[in-house]
């Protein structure tokens, strides 16, 4: 069987073929990993076949198959169906097309096979795992180091973009575009290569001398183009009067970080490649291990000459959990509702299991309970902080105590806002996508409820003001209906989560007015709850008069779609323990963590209720 593998790997990679590397030699073959890269020809994509390949080779019961899509999406669909024909036990996947490799990705994850996607995120959750960096970040990230690095003076910045430009060239343009056009005090200028190579990016700096002359900092989205500029710039005899700042970071000769200690860069933006995740989370898939999330959003951080030693070390750091119990602090934010009862139940049963020793401390919705409960971890010197934040900001100052202290805070479930992010008073962020959320319930809206001519009026029932589920997902409902105008909302009022907070806000509106809304779209399974009990009170029926929306997916909900009172729910999952406490592990054993880590989530109404109701743990 072993020599039939060497030979697929061969053959299915067509013209770049990608052997299975020294493994081959290994004896016996335990699980077979299927590898469909988009194509060969971009750096970030050989950087992950080549990383891809150097995790596997740690592992002597697993083998890799790899193909080459060459930017096409037919071909890549018949790469997909001839690594299933060879009998792969999982699929890692960089997707180069749309809809229809989504449908392929989604008919395979339905057949039982689990689906890595990396790179390039598709629509749903139909897959088992997302692995990517966030470019629009990534050119966040960079825009405002440009901006500290030129500070209250200003200056001039030459931005490249390649003609055609890749869609993480546009995001991270796109993001970098977001800080600078901000800076009234910086002249942008954007010049246009033929493509994103070295030698096009070489000939349009060349090209442009009297620009480049003038410019403070020039800045590239890739290594590449970045190496094209330090080269055009030498020979120009600009060398030392004018910065260069990138993004990609990769290792190797004359790649971002060698560029950075060559001093010929000022600064990369490093872009994770992610290999070395998709095959540790392959492997705990395989073994069926629990802690597994939905997505992975990998973190970046800026390299300069000073910090190059250190940021390697964190690359290259490959984790040793030690198995020793790890002491957390947890500020939780209280137990407002159904859901969060069942994290909280869920977090402390992945403790035990976890081998974590957890203090957690309810906040009862007080910031200042939770800075109060944070401050006590540090006098615990405890090892790791979690957080579920009340209200986005105003955390600053208590995280850069626990920052000085030395202990890395992860966000858990509710995210904040820090005056500055560079700081990274935080780890990472694990939990739900709330905007996915928003965006899912007025999709569902679209889909299910149809319009007349006067209009939809929605009434929407917000949790509390500045928690980042309220803000997150009213931010996504509302850019959904932004395409959908013939629905409106005509009334928004805050409910706090809870059972009675959804009652009064209907009871407010019929307090001044005859009931006229069409739908209702509550921010939580509680506040919808408690509408529907004082629309029966009114005698306005439930589903049949005003269709009632709501995100939790708690089995209460569940019960009223049952019962015909509640439209929809959209899940937010609150079982988040194992891969909370997986984190935590993960941070203590050294593994660079990363930006984001979201749960999976389904979307449920009337007519698929019943068939879940069973399955709920909450």
């Amino acid at each position: 069987m072993l020599l039939g593998v060497l030979i697929i790997a061969v053959s299915l990679a067509g013209c770049h073929p990608v052997p299975l590397s020294d493994s081959a030699s290994k004896k016996g073959v335990g699980s077979i990993i299927g590898v469909s890269q988009a194509n060969m020809r971009e750096e970030w994509r050989i950087a992950l076949i080549d990383e891809l390949r150097d995790e596997i080779d740690k592992n002597d019961d697993i083998q890799m198959i790899t193909t080459d899509a060459t930017d096409s999406e037919g071909k890549q669909i018949q790469d997909i169906d001839n690594l299933i024909g060879y009998g792969i036990d999982l699929l890692i996947i960089s997707p180069c097309g749309g809809n229809a490799l989504r449908e392929k990705i989604k008919e395979v994850y339905d057949s039982g096979i689990p689906v890595i996607v990396m790179d390039r995120a598709v629509e749903g959750f139909d897959y088992t795992l997302y692995i990517g960096p966030d470019d629009e970040v990534i050119g966040q990230q960079a825009g405002r180091y440009v901006a500290d690095l030129l500070g209250e003076k200003g200056g001039k910045v030459v931005a490249l973009s390649g003609k055609p430009a890749s869609v993480q060239g546009e995001e991270r343009l796109s993001g970098f575009r977001q800080i600078i056009d901000g800076q009234d005090q910086i002249e942008l200028n954007i010049l246009y290569p033929a493509s994103e190579t070295k030698d096009a990016s070489y000939d349009v700096i060349a090209a442009s001398k009297g620009i480049v002359e003038s410019a403070d900092v020039l800045f590239a989205y890739s290594d590449s183009m970045a190496l094209g500029m330090c080269d055009a710039v030498r020979d120009m005899g600009l060398e030392g009067r004018v910065m260069i700042v990138d993004c990609d970071g990769f290792k190797g000769e004359d790649e971002g970080i060698d560029l950075v200690s060559q001093g010929r860069l000022k600064a990369t933006v490093s872009c994770p490649i992610g290999g070395r995740e998709a095959v540790d989370y392959a492997v705990s898939i395989l073994k069926k291990e629990s802690g597994v999330p939905k997505q992975v959003i990998l973190r970046s951080n800026i390299i300069e000459k000073e910090n190059v030693e250190e940021s390697l070390a964190k690359i290259n750091a490959g984790g040793d959990d030690d198995g020793r119990t790890i002491r957390v602090g947890y500020a939780q934010v209280g137990q407002e509702s159904n859901w969060r009862l069942a994290n909280i139940k869920s977090i402390e049963e992945s403790a035990s299991v976890f081998n974590v020793d957890l203090h957690m401390e309810m906040a009862d919705q007080s910031q200042e309970r939770q800075f109060e409960a944070i401050r006590q971890f540090i006098e615990e010197d405890v090892d790791v902080i979690v957080v579920s934040p009340v209200v986005e900001t105003g955390w600053d100052e208590v995280l850069r105590e626990a920052k000085a202290a030395g202990i890395p805070v992860i966000m858990s479930d509710r995210n904040v806002i820090v005056e500055n992010p560079e700081e990274n008073l935080t780890t990472t962020y694990l939990g739900a996508d709330f905007t996915e959320e928003g965006r899912r319930a007025m999709r569902w809206i679209r889909d299910n409820v149809k319009s007349d001519e006067g209009g939809m009026r929605i009434m929407e029932i917000m949790g509390n003001a500045g928690a980042s589920p309220t803000e997150e997902r009213g931010e996504g409902f509302r850019e959904i209906l932004a395409e959908n105008p013939s629905y409106y909302i005509a009334y928004s009022d805050y409910g706090d989560f809870t059972y009675e907070g959804g009652r009064e806000a209907v009871r407010k509106y019929l307090e001044k007015n005859e009931w006229d809304i069409d739908i209702i779209y509550a921010h939580n399974d509680d506040m919808a709850l408690g509408a529907i009990e004082e629309l029966k009170a009114h005698g306005i029926k439930p589903d049949e008069d005003v269709k009632i929306i709501s995100v939790d997916a708690t089995k209460a909900a569940f019960d009223a779609m049952i019962r015909g009172e509640l439209s929809c729910a959209v899940e937010c999952n609150p079982m988040i323990g194992p891969q909370l406490m997986k984190a935590v592990r993960d941070l203590c054993s050294g593994k660079q963590m990363p930006f984001r880590i979201i749960t999976d989530e389904q979307v449920f109404d009337q007519s698929n209720a019943d068939d879940y109701i069973g399955k709920r743990r909450y």
